[in-house]
């Protein structure tokens, strides 16, 4: 027998009389899983875009308005339209079937290796990070890159 898990769980909302869509979204997750579920819930009812490129614009518009916001508001008001961003990049990476939380995690992991490549290419030549040149870190960079896509088409 197999159970419908969100029919199950909008039972378990009533019964504990949670009547909102978003009720029952967990404040303790991670910002990002937390707002893919609220999107996700939200989806349910129709609050959704129909394709990924009206996702696209909301971002781009969100930009802007962040620039906007760095060049005259407060720290707050450019802290909530980054957050916007970030909501909106959650919503895109929704439409292509991409979960932010997992996606950042692998770029976290490829910013690491490629950094300690970095580091490493430094260190041989005799360099302390600290004292290399920023045109020097990038070209080592794109090297981890490029040693990085090989290894992937291998």
């Amino acid at each position: 027998m197999r159970i419908n898990w969100e029919a199950l769980k909008e039972k378990e909302r009533r019964a504990n009389a949670q009547s909102g869509t978003l009720d029952g979204v967990a404040m303790a997750l991670p910002a990002l899983v937390r707002a893919y579920k609220l999107q996700k819930r939200a989806s349910r009812v129709g609050f959704e875009w129909n394709d990924s490129q009206k996702v696209m614009r909301k971002i781009q518009e969100e930009c802007a308005e962040l620039t906007e916001a760095k060049e005259s508001l407060s720290h707050d008001a450019i802290e909530d339209e980054f957050g916007d961003i970030l909501f909106a990049v959650v919503n895109l990476g929704r439409h292509l079937g991409v979960e932010a939380e997992n996606a950042l995690k692998r770029t976290n992991a490829k910013f690491t290796h490629r950094f300690e490549y970095i580091e490493a290419q430094l260190s041989a030549q005799g360099v302390a990070i600290q004292d290399a040149s920023l045109d020097q870190m990038e070209a080592l960079w794109q090297a981890a890159k490029s040693i990085s896509d090989k290894n992937n088409r291998d």
